[in-house]
Protein backbone atom coordinates (compact mmCIF):
# COMPACT_ATOMS: atom_id res chain seq x y z
CA UNK A 1 0.00 0.00 0.00
CA UNK A 2 1.43 3.37 -0.97
CA UNK A 3 1.63 6.40 1.31
CA UNK A 4 -1.64 8.06 0.27
CA UNK A 5 -3.61 4.89 0.84
CA UNK A 6 -1.80 4.28 4.13
CA UNK A 7 -2.58 7.81 5.27
CA UNK A 8 -6.27 7.36 4.54
CA UNK A 9 -6.35 3.89 6.13
CA UNK A 10 -4.79 5.17 9.37
CA UNK A 11 -6.50 8.58 9.34
CA UNK A 12 -3.18 10.37 9.49
CA UNK A 13 -1.30 12.51 7.01
CA UNK A 14 1.37 11.45 4.57
CA UNK A 15 3.59 14.04 6.22
CA UNK A 16 3.12 12.33 9.60
CA UNK A 17 3.97 8.96 8.08
CA UNK A 18 7.17 10.42 6.64
CA UNK A 19 7.98 11.93 10.05
CA UNK A 20 7.40 8.63 11.84
CA UNK A 21 9.80 7.03 9.38
CA UNK A 22 12.38 9.82 9.78
CA UNK A 23 12.44 9.43 13.58
CA UNK A 24 12.58 5.64 13.36
CA UNK A 25 9.09 4.77 14.60
CA UNK A 26 8.21 2.87 11.41
CA UNK A 27 10.17 1.36 8.56
CA UNK A 28 7.97 0.85 5.51
CA UNK A 29 9.20 -1.34 2.70
CA UNK A 30 10.12 0.07 -0.68
CA UNK A 31 8.78 -0.79 -4.09
CA UNK A 32 11.09 -1.22 -7.08
CA UNK A 33 10.43 2.42 -8.05
CA UNK A 34 11.48 3.63 -4.58
CA UNK A 35 7.96 4.40 -3.36
CA UNK A 36 7.13 3.45 0.20
CA UNK A 37 5.12 0.26 0.68
CA UNK A 38 3.08 -0.01 3.88
CA UNK A 39 2.13 -3.50 5.02
CA UNK A 40 -0.61 -4.39 7.50
CA UNK A 41 1.78 -4.62 10.45
CA UNK A 42 3.16 -1.14 9.70
CA UNK A 43 -0.38 0.26 9.53
CA UNK A 44 -1.16 -1.34 12.89
CA UNK A 45 2.00 0.21 14.32
CA UNK A 46 0.95 3.62 12.97
CA UNK A 47 -2.39 3.25 14.75
CA UNK A 48 -0.56 2.45 17.99
CA UNK A 49 1.70 5.47 17.48
CA UNK A 50 -1.33 7.72 16.89
CA UNK A 51 -3.00 6.35 20.03
CA UNK A 52 0.06 7.04 22.18
CA UNK A 53 0.63 10.50 20.69
CA UNK A 54 -3.04 11.37 21.10
CA UNK A 55 -2.73 10.28 24.74
CA UNK A 56 -0.12 13.01 25.12
CA UNK A 57 3.12 11.04 25.11
CA UNK A 58 6.04 12.71 23.35
CA UNK A 59 7.66 10.93 20.41
CA UNK A 60 10.63 9.97 22.62
CA UNK A 61 8.39 7.99 24.98
CA UNK A 62 6.38 6.52 22.11
CA UNK A 63 9.63 5.20 20.65
CA UNK A 64 10.58 3.74 24.03
CA UNK A 65 7.18 2.08 24.37
CA UNK A 66 7.42 0.54 20.92
CA UNK A 67 10.91 -0.84 21.39
CA UNK A 68 10.36 -2.56 24.72
CA UNK A 69 9.36 -6.20 24.98
CA UNK A 70 8.82 -8.89 27.59
CA UNK A 71 12.53 -9.73 27.73
CA UNK A 72 13.50 -6.22 28.86
CA UNK A 73 12.93 -7.13 32.48
CA UNK A 74 11.23 -5.34 35.34
CA UNK A 75 13.92 -2.66 35.76
CA UNK A 76 13.32 -1.38 32.22
CA UNK A 77 9.56 -1.39 32.73
CA UNK A 78 9.93 0.42 36.06
CA UNK A 79 12.20 3.03 34.46
CA UNK A 80 9.78 3.51 31.57
CA UNK A 81 6.80 3.84 33.90
CA UNK A 82 8.71 6.33 36.07
CA UNK A 83 9.48 8.42 32.99
CA UNK A 84 5.83 8.40 31.90
CA UNK A 85 4.81 9.46 35.42
CA UNK A 86 7.39 12.29 35.40
CA UNK A 87 6.02 13.45 32.05
CA UNK A 88 2.45 13.33 33.39
CA UNK A 89 3.48 15.30 36.47
CA UNK A 90 5.11 18.00 34.31
CA UNK A 91 1.89 18.29 32.31
CA UNK A 92 -0.18 18.54 35.50
CA UNK A 93 2.09 21.32 36.84
CA UNK A 94 1.75 23.17 33.56
CA UNK A 95 -2.04 22.84 33.68
CA UNK A 96 -2.03 24.23 37.23
CA UNK A 97 0.02 27.24 36.10
CA UNK A 98 -2.32 27.83 33.16
CA UNK A 99 -5.39 27.63 35.40
CA UNK A 100 -3.77 30.14 37.78
CA UNK A 101 -2.97 32.47 34.88
CA UNK A 102 -6.52 32.17 33.57
CA UNK A 103 -7.87 33.09 37.02
CA UNK A 104 -5.60 36.12 37.23
CA UNK A 105 -6.70 37.27 33.79
CA UNK A 106 -10.35 36.89 34.75
CA UNK A 107 -9.78 39.04 37.85
CA UNK A 108 -8.01 41.71 35.78
CA UNK A 109 -10.73 41.64 33.13
CA UNK A 110 -13.42 41.93 35.78
CA UNK A 111 -11.65 44.92 37.35
CA UNK A 112 -11.38 46.65 33.98
CA UNK A 113 -15.05 46.01 33.19
CA UNK A 114 -16.11 47.44 36.54
CA UNK A 115 -14.03 50.57 35.94
CA UNK A 116 -11.37 49.91 38.56
CA UNK A 117 -7.79 50.84 37.84
CA UNK A 118 -5.25 48.10 37.60
CA UNK A 119 -2.03 48.02 39.53
CA UNK A 120 1.07 48.15 37.34
CA UNK A 121 2.26 44.81 36.04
Amino acid sequence: MQIGEAARATRTSARSLRHYEAVGLIEPGRLANGFRDYCTSTLERVETIRFLLDAGLPVRLVAAALTRDATDGPAYHDDFLAEVIRFRDRIERRIERLVDQRGARRVRTSRVRSGLTLPPV
